[in-house]
């Protein structure tokens, strides 16, 4: 596997749309640059896909139940009524919601991949852009629950770093931070990478978006480096289509995003190695994250949203 992007022309774009949701409107309709690239439009993105995600849960997945009274937040559209505290909406007029002490054992902390290969564009939107489409849901499902969020991206030159918080203005700035990651450059090596990322000593569940292009195994080093017997680590490695099916037409040039580096490849005669290879590095992947106790899940781009937001569920619930 390459970290190279397909060259081609690109797809004008038109006027951005008002950003309230019509009728049933999907978040899909909003995958566009101009609305993953504003706080507003992330925001938007981020509570469509939970709230319609979380709307045909079982309610027994969401925080608080049969546990010990902590303390209260204000109520937030798509919060379980049954959590409402009546007796302080009759005392002051204001609706509050009961949180437990499970809520703040936990820290979520997202690490971004923001090396030059994550600039690499299928259809719409680059895989940068559906790393802060899914941090910005997941974050949003995570404040929801009640857990502290914190975000961390970084490559070689650069690194952005939001320690971990619960109430609306910490997500409110998270989704800020967010716009802020560039693609550029490398990712760093493992020992400098993983002196970037703090650790507080406390229970984390922590995800790693990334598109796992490595030439000397620094992705798979750092890995290796900040897993401890007090986190979890999930790996959302993120793919498009194309990239995983090789369903380019007959003369493709591909450049290495982080090297400039090009070259002229028949797709239809490299297909079926490709896809071989591809298979193989995948597999390889998959077995040395897993055998360092790593969670692995490819995303790929065209998937929905809610694919990721049950997978947080399933290891959050871990975490209990």
């Amino acid at each position: 596997m390459s970290r190279f992007g397909k060259r081609g022309k690109t797809e004008k774009q038109g006027g951005p749309d008002r950003l309230r949701p019509r009728g049933r409107q999907k978040y899909n309709d909003l995958l566009r640059p101009e609305v993953v690239n504003t706080v507003a439009g992330l925001s938007l993105i981020a509570r469509i896909a939970v709230e319609g995600y979380t709307s045909g849960l079982n309610r027994s997945l969401s925080i608080g139940h049969g546990l010990e009274f902590s303390q209260y937040r204000g109520y937030e559209p798509g919060d379980d009524l049954r959590l409402l505290d009546w007796k302080m909406l009759a005392r002051s007029g204001r609706y509050y919601i009961k949180q437990s002490e499970i809520e703040s054992l936990v820290g979520v902390k997202f690490i971004v991949d923001a090396s030059a290969s994550m600039l690499h564009r299928e259809d719409r939107l680059s895989k940068l852009e559906y790393a802060r489409l899914l941090v910005a849901a997941l974050a949003y499902l995570a404040w929801k629950q009640g857990d502290a969020v914190g975000l961390f991206a970084l490559n070689e030159s650069d690194v952005v770093s939001l320690f971990s918080g619960t109430d609306k203005k910490h997500y409110n700035r998270l989704l800020l931070e967010l716009l802020k990651v560039d693609g550029s450059g490398k990712w760093p090596d493992p020992s400098r990478a993983s002196r970037m990322i703090p650790d507080r000593g406390s229970r984390e569940l922590v995800f790693f978006l990334t598109d796992m292009y490595e030439r000397e195994a620094e992705l798979s080093g750092f890995l290796r480096e900040i897993k401890s017997p007090r986190n979890e680590v999930v790996v959302l490695h993120i793919a498009g289509r194309s990239e995983l099916e090789f369903d380019y037409g007959k003369q493709v040039t591909f450049e290495d995003l982080e090297t400039g580096a090009k070259v002229k490849v028949d797709a239809r005669k490299a297909r079926s190695a490709y896809l071989e290879q591809m298979e193989d590095r995948l597999d390889a992947i998959r077995q040395q994250l897993l055998s360092q106790g790593i969670f692995y899940h490819l995303f790929r781009m065209d998937e929905p949203l809610g694919e990721a937001l049950q997978y947080y569920l399933k290891q959050r619930n871990r975490m209990n």
